[in-house]
C-alpha cells in the first residue's frame, strides 16, 4: 500500500464556492492569530508552542471568535500544523520565517481529513466532502483506495481543484535490469548515456506574444488604477476604491494568470511524459544533485534554467521510482564535464559554448552532454 495524490477538477455550485472561500478565511485567520501569538510569545522571553499546544489554543480562538465554529474542523487542526512544520524549518534548516497570510494572495486552500466517511466517491462524477456535500468532479484517473484527505484549492484563474490522497496498491513495472545515467542540460532538457536527447521545448516562448499583450494592459491599468486610488484619498473620498473594484484591470490579470497557468501546465505534462518513459524503460536511473539556486545566479541564463524545471523534474523521478520499484541514485555533478569517460583524464574546465571536445590522452572525441552523462552512470552516490 503506497500513498497517492489525484488531482482533480472541481465544479461547486455559487453557495459551496462561498463556503469554500469562507473557510479559505478562516485557515486564514487561524494562521495569522496563532503566528502573532508565537512572535509575542519570543518577544517576551516565552518558549515555541508546539503543535499540540497550538490545537488546544485553537479551541480557546474558537470561544473567542464564534464565527471559526463553522469552518471545517479538521483543516484548522492542518494549519497549526503546518505552522509547526515551518518552524521546524526555521530551527533546523534555517529556511525563511513564517510569513503573515494575506486575503488577496491568488491562490488560496486549505486541507481537511478523512473521518468517520465524512469523504465518500459517490459515483465516478460526484465527490461528497464535509461543510460542502455534493461536488461535481472531473478526472483523467478516478481514484481507487482508502482515502485519507482532501485539499481543497483556487488556482488564480479561480478554478477550483480537490487534491485527493489516497492509500491504494500499485503494481511494480517490469523489471528490465537496466540502468541510466541523466545529465541535465539547457540546450536539451535531458540527456542519457545510451546518447539519447530529450529535447528542450520553450512553453514561455510558444505563448510570449499573447501573454506580453496583456501584461502590457495590466501594467498599465494598474498604473491608471492606483492613479484614481490616490486621487479619491487626496479628495478624502468617505469609501475609496480599491483594486478589485477596477474591472478592466481585474481582466487583465486573470488572463496574465490563464496563460501563466498554460504554460505551467504544457510543461508538467511534457515532464509528465518523459520521467515516465525513464522510469518504464530502466531499473537505476542516476542523475545530477544540482544546486538550481546556484545555479540561477547566472543572470544570462537563468530564464531558460528557470524553464526546465529540474527541481521538478527530480520530484517526479522519485516518487515515480517509489511507486514502481525502480531506483534513483544522486551523483556529485563536479568534474562530470571535464573528465573523459573511457580514460578517466582530466581535461579542465570547458567553456558553455563548447558542445565537442577531443581527451589529449586517449584522443577519443566527445559529445560534452553524453560524456557527462556517462560519468554520472559509472559515479558512485
Amino acid at each position: 500500500m503506497m500513498l497517492k495524490a489525484i488531482k482533480t477538477r472541481i465544479y461547486p455550485t455559487a453557495q459551496q464556492q462561498e463556503k469554500i472561500t469562507a473557510n479559505f478565511g478562516y485557515c486564514r485567520f487561524v494562521w495569522n492569530q496563532l503566528l502573532d501569538m508565537q512572535k509575542q510569545r519570543y518577544a517576551n522571553g516565552g518558549s515555541y508552542v508546539n503543535e499540540f499546544g497550538m490545537n488546544y489554543l485553537i479551541k480557546c480562538l474558537k470561544q473567542e471568535y464564534p464565527f471559526l465554529k463553522a469552518a471545517e474542523s479538521t483543516s484548522l487542526l492542518h494549519v497549526s500544523r503546518d505552522l509547526h512544520h515551518a518552524y521546524q524549518k526555521l530551527f533546523k534548516e534555517h529556511k525563511g520565517f513564517p510569513k503573515f497570510k494575506a486575503r488577496k494572495f491568488p491562490k488560496q486552500s486549505y486541507q481537511c481529513n478523512a473521518v468517520n466517511h465524512n469523504i465518500q466517491l459517490v459515483d465516478q462524477h460526484h465527490l461528497k466532502l464535509p461543510k460542502l456535500g455534493c461536488l461535481r468532479f472531473k478526472a483523467g484517473r478516478q481514484p481507487v483506495g482508502k482515502i485519507k484527505n482532501v485539499t481543497i484549492r483556487r488556482s488564480a484563474t479561480g478554478k477550483f481543484y480537490a487534491v485527493i490522497l489516497v492509500d491504494t496498491d500499485i503494481e511494480s513495472l517490469i523489471k528490465t535490469t537496466k540502468a541510466i545515467g541523466v545529465d541535465m542540460g539547457v540546450a536539451d532538457l535531458m540527456i542519457t548515456s545510451d546518447g539519447v536527447k530529450y529535447p528542450t521545448i520553450r512553453f514561455d516562448k510558444r505563448l510570449s506574444k499573447r501573454k506580453h499583450y496583456w501584461e502590457k494592459r495590466l501594467a498599465r491599468r494598474r498604473h491608471q488604477a492606483q492613479a484614481a486610488i490616490a486621487w479619491d484619498h487626496h479628495n478624502k473620498v468617505i469609501e475609496p476604491r480599491e483594486l478589485t473594484d477596477f474591472k478592466n484591470y481585474q481582466k487583465a490579470k486573470h488572463m496574465v494568470a490563464r496563460y501563466n497557468e498554460k504554460i505551467a501546465n504544457q510543461r508538467d505534462n511534457y515532464l509528465h511524459n518523459v520521467t515516465k518513459e525513464l522510469v518504464e524503460q530502466y531499473d537505476v536511473i542516476k542523475i545530477e544533485d544540482l544546486k538550481t539556486k546556484n545555479l540561477m545566479k547566472n543572470h544570462k541564463l537563468s530564464r531558460a534554467i528557470a524553464n526546465q524545471s529540474w527541481r521538478k523534474l527530480r520530484i517526479m523521478l522519485e516518487y515515480k521510482c517509489a511507486w514502481y520499484g525502480k531506483k534513483l541514485v544522486t551523483v556529485n555533478p563536479r568534474k562530470t564535464s571535464q573528465l573523459c569517460s573511457v580514460c578517466g583524464y582530466d581535461d579542465g574546465k570547458h567553456a558553455l559554448d563548447i558542445r565537442q571536445w577531443t581527451c589529449p590522452n586517449c584522443r577519443i572525441n566527445h559529445d560534452r552532454d553524453i560524456n557527462a552523462a556517462v560519468n554520472i552512470l559509472k559515479a558512485t552516490a
